[in-house]
Formats: C-alpha cells, structure tokens, sequence
C-alpha cells in the first residue's frame, strides 16, 4: 500500500482531500432545522454494509452545482448511502401529520427520510437534498426505515418523466443498492434514493403543529414558507390568507398538468401535498392508459378516493385542511376566520378549470379562447369512454389529423377506436373550429406535438425494467427507459415500441404497490 510521510495510506489521503471538496462544493445552510425547531428530530442514517451507486443523475448534479464526475465513484456511493457525510450536514428526520385516506393520524413523520440539509443551485434556488430509505426514525411506526430497490427505481423513473413533461416535480440525484434485502412480499434488495426538493413542507407539517395548538409554532411555519416560497407575501396586510390562496393556485395548477397528460398520483393524503406546488411521494402511481375517469392503480385504495377524475376534488379537500390548520393566524374569531377561508376554497374548482381548460387548448391545438371550448374538450375525452381507448395515443393522432385541414389525415385517429360513430359527431366541430383560425395545419400540427408527448413511463415498461433490475441485475431497460422519456415530445422511429400501449384485455386488473 502506498503510504506518505505521516504513516497515512495515500488512499486515505485522497478520500479526506474528497470530503473535504464535498464540504466546501455542497455549502449546506439547514435553515429548516435552524428556523423550526419542534418539527423535526435530529437522527443518522443507518450504516449501509455495501453500498453501490448505481444511478447518478448528472444534469441535475450541475443543476446544484456539484461535482457529478467526482460523486460518479465509490467515494459518492459512500455518501449517497449515508454512510460518509460532508461536513456541514444535518440529518434529521421532519414531523409531520396527515389525513391518510380520509382519516386523521396526528403524528406520522420521516419513517424512512432523512433531510441532510439545502443547498443554493445555479439559480440562486433553495433546494432540500434528503434520502428515502436509509432506515428507521422515531417515526417508523414499526416499519423497517428501508426501501426496495424497485420503488427506488419506480421514483426516478417517473420523477423524471414529469420532470421532462414539464410538470413540477421533486427529483431523484442518486440511487444506491445496500447489499442487504428488505422483507416486503419476499426478500427483495434494498436501496437508498437521494432526492430533491423545493422542500419537503406538507399541509400534513400545518396540521402537526395546529393539533397541538402551539399558534408561536404556527406563525413561525407559515412564515418561514412564505420567506422560502412565496416572498412577494412578506409585508401584505393578510400574509397568511394570501399563503392560503397561493397554495391553491399551485395546486390547481399542478393538478391540472396531471390531468392533462393522464397521471395518476395514487395516495394523494395531506402528508404528500407539498406547499411548494411540486409533486411528491412516487408510490403506487401510474400514467393512464386506457381512458376511463375512474381509473384506480394502487392496492391500497380499494374505495377509489384517488381515481383519475377525484384528483381535483381530493386537490381542494387538502387544502380545505390546510385553511383549517391556518384558522388560528387568521383572527381570534373563528367565524370570521372561516369567512376568509371559504371564497378560496369555493374559487379552487373554477381556477383548476382555468388551468385544464389552458392545457387542454393547447392539446387540441386551438389558439384563441372560445365561450364553446370546455365542450368541445370534454365531449373529445367523452368519445373515448368504452373504447379500450389509449389517451396518450389519442391525442398523438389528433395532432397528425390536424396536419391536413380536411378529412385526408384522420385514419390513424379512426384506427383507435372500435365504435367511430360519437368521433363522427365530434369531428366535424373541432375541424370547424380550428379553421376558423388563421393558422397553417403544419404549424398547428406542430405546436400539438410539442404538448402531447408520445412517450409517457407506460405501465408495462416501467415494469419490465423494474423486474430486470431486481431479479437479474440488469440496469439496460432501466437506462434504456430513461432514455427515451427524457424527450417525450419528440418521435423515433427506433422507438416506436416505447409508444405503444399493451392491449386493453392485458393490462386489466394491474396494480401498483407502496413500496413500504
């Protein structure tokens, strides 16, 4: 072994030189941690025996400004396990409630999270860096703090498919595999996701600190995320009705976008609302394939409260807790504080139209709004119930129909639907109404693909990488997945597979899991 003065093997050496870098690259500040104290419990990670970096992602590492060929190494699997931590990091584990399925636990919490800290990317941006998976916490309730390596793999997938959709969304930095299993179904490998955030602020993190009625806490809360996240509410006359109304803003939105292209988040409790307006907690989600509103694919949600079309009204009644958790800073009279909340909650519905009607404009290629639009959109989505029909593919079609401004271009849009006749009737309307418009098909053809992606995480897909992953060790569909959904918009013919769904018959009956 190579050794130099001092006795210190040269390796050594080099690693202390490495964290070091590390120190001065990542900058943590831990504002949250310094800022509300009683929302969090200071806690390590678990000791990973082998840690294996696995999946870096290198775009967002310059995002943060760090060093992705340097973490690209066994030296970043040690740190992405938790197992060697730069300087300046402060691992603690965030309280939390949340309604879970309608019911309210008051006390749920980072089970299997840590926080290391934030840092300021290239945009001046504060943004969280935490793990998922690296072990038990106070909050655990009797899980295990673990996770598998397939949820692992299910959230960067998805994470950054959305984050390619253009839809706001945490983001996943690094995976590693533990060199251990985790008992789930059966023995499975464990792993530890390195994920990003605005924040990890919840309108579960309000209803913790209201149900113990600690209002100084409260204040401090809501102040600290208008100063992170909406500082054009500092100074207002009513800061925290108007935290209220920009939270809803967000979230109608957010899900809004969802809608547009089929998502479907799956556990939608008040503990996975983020008050940053990004999506968050990529369970038991999954992007819709055959159109049908009331499309379930978690396990666990055997009521359907998060079906495909309860996403916006599940959306308000997070927020509906959130204006109750805000009661307190909102007067010392309860009446006239509800009075406030209430127009907010009531304009939700109207403002989360205004968003899906925005998208679905763009989708159906119209560029002017129209008292007639919102029916013309929903009787598009009304001829595909009971059709077996695919809803990213429909869109994809209509987008090639439009390339002509007759009927010389709809076969491939006819080819998907096994009764044409309710098509028949809607045709004639939406052909009439772009014609209207002073705008050349090819170019209007052009701005519908650039909004309708042909390659969404299809369900399939996202399961045969994971299963190669896990059963065999092999990352190829998994890179090869990623690959193709970093451009959705754009059409390969190498990749026409990747497009198509499976057949209606084959994915009935398909289920995604939580991972815990």
């Amino acid at each position: 072994m190579l050794r130099v003065e001092g006795g210190l093997p040269y390796s050594a050496l080099l690693l202390a030189g490495y964290f070091y870098f590390l120190r001065i690259m990542l900058q943590f500040d831990n504002s949250y941690a310094r800022d509300l104290e009683g929302l969090y419990v200071p806690w390590k990670a678990a000791e990973i025996p082998e840690p294996k970096l696995i999946k870096l992602n290198h775009a967002l590492a310059e995002e943060l400004g760090l060093d992705a060929k340097a973490l690209d190494s066994p030296e970043g699997a040690q740190i992405f396990s938790g197992n060697k931590l730069p300087e300046g990091t402060s691992t603690i584990a965030q309280a939390y409630a949340g309604h879970q399925f309608g019911g309210f636990s008051p006390q749920l919490g980072d089970g299997r999270a840590l926080l290391l800290g934030e840092v300021i990317d290239k945009l001046g941006q504060r943004r969280d860096i935490a793990f998922k998976g690296s072990g038990r916490t106070p909050f655990s309730r009797g899980g295990d703090g673990k996770a598998a390596l397939g949820p692992v793999l299910r959230e960067y997938i998805i994470g950054e498919a959305m984050h390619a959709l253009g839809i706001p969304t945490t983001r996943a930095l690094a995976a590693v595999t533990t060199g251990e299993f985790v008992r789930r179904e059966r023995n499975l490998p464990g792993a530890v996701l390195t994920r990003v955030a605005s924040s990890h602020i919840r309108v579960g993190t309000f209803q913790f600190v209201t149900v113990r009625g600690d209002t100084a806490l409260l204040k401090k809360l809501a102040d600290y995320v208008i100063h992170r996240h909406y500082p054009e509410l500092e100074g207002q006359p009513d800061p925290y009705l108007g935290l209220l109304k920009a939270v809803s803003e967000r979230q109608a939105a957010l899900i809004a976008q969802w809608m547009n292209v089929g998502f479907i988040h799956g556990v939608m409790n008040t503990d996975n609302m983020t008050l940053s307006g990004e999506t968050i907690d990529y369970g038991p989600c999954a992007f819709m394939d055959h159109y049908n509103p009331a499309t379930v694919f978690s396990s666990i949600d055997e009521q359907g409260r998060y079906a495909y079309a309860n996403q916006p009204p599940i959306a308000n009644w997070n927020l509906s807790r959130l204006a109750e958790a805000l009661l307190p800073l909102l007067g010392e009279d309860q009446d006239k504080a509800v009075a406030k909340v209430m127009p907010v909650l009531e304009a939700f519905q109207s403002r989360y139209q205004h968003y899906w009607l925005q998208g679905m404009r763009r989708k159906l290629g119209l560029t002017r709004d129209e008292a007639d639009d919102f029916a013309l959109a929903t009787d598009f989505l009304k001829t595909m119930e009971g059709q077996g029909m695919d809803f990213t593919q429909a869109f994809r079609r209509l987008a090639d129909t439009a390339e002509a401004a007759d009927a010389s271009r709809e076969g491939f849009l006819r080819k998907l639907y096994a009764d044409d006749a309710a098509l028949d009737a809607w045709l004639p309307r939406w052909r009439a109404r772009i014609n209207a418009e002073s705008v050349a098909p090819t170019q209007r053809a052009q701005a519908m693909r650039a909004v309708n992606p042909v390659y969404i995480p299809r369900n399939h897909r996202v399961e045969e990488a994971l299963a190669a992953a896990v059963d065999l060790g092999d990352y190829a569909p998994f890179e090869k997945l990623l690959t193709v959904l970093q451009k959705p918009f754009d059409e390969q013919m190498a990749l026409s597979a990747y497009a198509d769904p499976v057949p209606a018959s084959e994915s009935a009956g398909y289920q995604t899991f939580c991972g815990t």
